[in-house]
């Protein structure tokens, strides 16, 4: 008897994906063994074959009354913070630090994903991914991305569009 091909080992993000029915494809790729740098995006794409305009990276974001915030952009871009406050509708926004990101969404530094955190956070999405059919976004460990419809990915984690990047990398 043939054995069948195991895909994935399931993550949080690809759990909660599957319950609401959403359809995704899961796409492993070789991540290296060291920490999650500036341009992990950049690679990630390229492994992918993707268009780095249609991968999205997921930041993590402070307001100051200690209330949190999550941007995706596309990981040939920047956030800008300031449009990104406005969008949340808040005065400023930072970056978390990356020591606190696990404990705030389950989820370590390079596999951080909008969907599945410990608990559902504000999120905003960059409007640029409504140009393509479909976007990458981390599936919750280092390695795994999940590609799917960029209008499930704003229904499911109740995210809005606004443009909050600025050029660069």
């Amino acid at each position: 008897m043939a054995r069948r091909e195991k895909g994935p080992t399931k993550t949080n993000a690809m759990r909660e994906l599957d319950s609401a029915g959403i359809a995704y494809e899961a796409r492993e790729y070789e991540h290296g063994d060291g920490v999650p740098g500036r341009h992990l995006g950049d690679s990630v794409a390229a492994a992918l074959g993707e268009d780095p305009d249609a991968c999205l990276k997921t930041l993590v974001c402070e307001e100051p009354s200690g209330g949190h915030v999550v941007c995706c952009v596309p990981v040939s871009c920047e956030v800008d913070l300031k449009k990104a406050a406005a969008a949340a509708g808040v005065k400023r926004l930072e970056l978390v630090p990356v020591a606190s990101i696990e404990r705030l969404t389950g989820y370590v530094r390079g596999g951080c994903s909008p969907v599945g955190m410990r608990r559902p956070f504000p999120t905003i999405i960059d409007e640029a991914a409504t140009l393509f059919d479909t976007v990458a976004v981390s599936g919750g460990r280092l390695g795994l991305q999940l590609v799917l419809d960029p209008a499930d990915l704003v229904e499911f984690t109740g995210a809005h569009l606004a443009d909050i990047t600025r050029e660069g990398n």
